[in-house]
């Protein structure tokens, strides 16, 4: 194994393990000459059998990636053989692959695994039009990492092949099971494009429904039968996608692209409101005039005992010790009157109870702000009109995203509540700290902005994002003892956020002009706040600590190899 601290090739320093397989260890390094890093893959001749097959396949995977420059494929660099050991040099890829996240989480949001699917189209409809076209034949949930920008990156080229388009079937049999369509078990024909657009539907229908269908029963059932809230246009789609016969299902990644584009107009309730506009415009301008007088007084005796309940149900469920009393609670205030906040403010303080906001529970809160019939608008846009209730109702979700959310990979919904906050313009919206509160969500959204365009450059080549400003905003938020002002987990998630953004961006930072003693400084103060303001004794905080120790003292190790402004480490 690669020693900590070695130097590979001369240029290559090795920073940490980050990864253990059954073939191949990976490491992250840093070029010292380049000031970039890398992850490098080692397999050793004494670590696996058949060293030399394995090898060869490492070859032409590599081979087959040195040829494609996309923004969702990782990049190979260097390949390093010297006898005992093959090492591959790559892209390091920050982030999680989607099947872990599928276990941390189940089933994702329907629209951000829309978007991801949409990544997955364009990169596969970039190697679908290589000459010879390339299929990837292995899509599947480990396969596609997702980075904190919420970028996704499509990995492991080893079922990569080139179209000959002369074969009856393929020689070998190779995909996951559950993922692979068909005509990759042999005997059916070649694998096409068409064998990718199976493999993505599968992906897309594990990460709207969180069943596995490489998993018995090895099936995979419409997805509103497993879920009643999900788009009927979408599971058409993706039962489009994964027919048995390939000349059934799109028949290219623009085909499937376009459904995913507008999979909404699929749905039944959009079909049958078009239907009804006509009939409804008639019957309207019938009734309007009969329901008129008779409506208005059935308004107010209807409010009248609208608020009577509200009330009560709010009531009931702040006096229960009942978890599922109090969500059930809050939940029936907010059928009966969704334009209020105060029980979406009590439904998120029941979730944050236990110091999380778990996946299940963020896959509540959505479909809490939703409707179950889809006839009416959702309780969301009813709350949209209350101006000073979803201000107060959009700080407490962007503080439940930004720091409690298990799925923190992505900034993108923390990014919208905050945004919400930072646009208020009326602090006494707020009950209290309300200047405060916006100042503080103008932080937070920054920081998530960043997030979306790190690494993201224009035609010219210049980055999108100011690391001058992203440093100040990081600063802003690491101010004073936040142990005090939130909670211990709070103040450890803000450290650790800026050691991790140290560790991954210390060049940008010195580059903008930011000191090396500043950076220091800041280091050590968290240091010195990590022993004088964290009194907890409980075994996850003080796990949470000490995982912020670790991620400080990689960052100092970053720091110390880069060159600052002038030039000199």
């Amino acid at each position: 194994m690669l020693e900590i601290g070695s130097v590979v090739d001369g240029k290559y320093k090795i920073l940490n393990r980050i990864g253990q397989g059954g073939m191949s260890t990976v490491y992250l390094a840093i070029n010292e000459k380049a000031n970039k890093l890398w992850a490098i893959k080692e397999v050793r001749r004494d670590g696996v059998q058949n060293y030399e097959m394995v090898k060869q396949g490492l070859v032409v995977e590599t081979d087959l990636l040195k040829k494609l420059r996309h923004k969702n494929l990782p990049s190979i660099v260097d390949i390093i053989d010297d006898g005992e050991r093959f090492l591959v040099v790559m892209d390091y890829i920050e982030g999680n692959p989607l099947s872990t996240i599928l276990a941390e989480s189940g089933a994702q949001p329907q629209e951000e695994a829309v978007g991801w699917a949409k990544q997955l189209c364009d990169v596969l409809g970039y190697l679908h039009s290589r000459n010879p076209p390339i299929i990837y034949r292995d899509m599947k949930p480990s396969n596609v990492m997702l980075r904190p920008d919420g970028r996704v990156i499509l990995i492991d080229f080893g079922a990569a092949r080139e179209y000959n388009g002369c074969r009856a079937e393929d020689t070998q049999c190779l995909g996951t099971r559950g993922y692979a369509a068909p005509e990759q078990y042999g005997g059916r024909g070649e694998t096409t494009i068409r064998t990718d657009i199976y493999g993505l539907g599968a992906t897309l229908y594990h990460l709207v429904t969180g069943q596995n269908p490489g998993e018995p029963p090895y099936e995979m059932v419409p997805i509103r039968s497993i879920n009643p809230t999900l788009s009927s246009g979408l599971e058409e789609v993706l039962q489009k996608c994964t027919r048995p016969d390939p000349d059934e299902r799109y028949q290219s990644c623009a085909e499937l692209q376009f459904g995913l584009d507008h999979y909404r107009e699929l749905d039944v309730g959009y079909r049958r409101a078009q239907n009804r506009k006509w009939f409804a415009f008639l019957a309207c301008a019938i009734l309007t005039v009969i329901c008129f007088f008779g409506a208005a007084g059935f308004h107010f005796a209807r409010l009248h005992t609208s608020r009577n309940s509200y009330e009560e149900y709010v009531a009931a469920a702040e006096a229960s010790d009942d978890r599922t009393e109090q969500v059930a609670g809050y939940e029936k205030a907010i059928r009966l009157d969704p334009s209020r906040s105060e029980a979406y403010v009590g439904l998120l303080a029941v979730y944050l109870e236990d110091g999380r906001f778990s996946g299940e529970e963020e896959t509540e809160f959505r479909a809490v702000l939703g409707t179950a019939d889809g006839e009416r608008k959702s309780n969301e846009a009813c709350l949209r009109q209350n101006k000073a209730g979803y201000a107060e109702v959009a700080w407490e979700a962007a503080l439940a995203y930004y720091f409690y959310y298990e799925n923190r990979e992505s900034k993108n919904t923390a990014r919208k509540w905050c945004g919400v906050v930072a646009a208020a313009t009326n602090p006494s919206f707020f009950e209290e700290n309300g200047e405060a509160r916006i100042y503080r969500c103008q932080c937070l959204y920054r920081i998530c902005d960043y997030y979306s365009r790190i690494g993201v450059r224009s035609a010219s080549g210049d980055t999108s994002v100011s690391y001058a400003d992203y440093w100040a905003d990081l600063m802003s938020l690491t101010e004073g003892n936040l142990a005090a002002v939130d909670v211990e987990k709070t103040a450890c998630i803000m450290y650790n956020e800026v050691a991790v953004q140290l560790i991954g961006h210390s060049r940008e930072f010195l580059s903008a002009g930011v000191s090396r003693e500043e950076i220091t400084a800041k280091l050590d103060d968290m240091e010195t706040r990590l022993d004088t303001d964290f009194t907890s004794t409980d075994a996850a905080d003080q796990a949470d600590v000490a995982a912020v120790r670790s991620s400080l003292k990689q960052a100092r190790a970053v720091l110390a190899t880069m060159p600052d402004a002038s030039g000199e480490t």
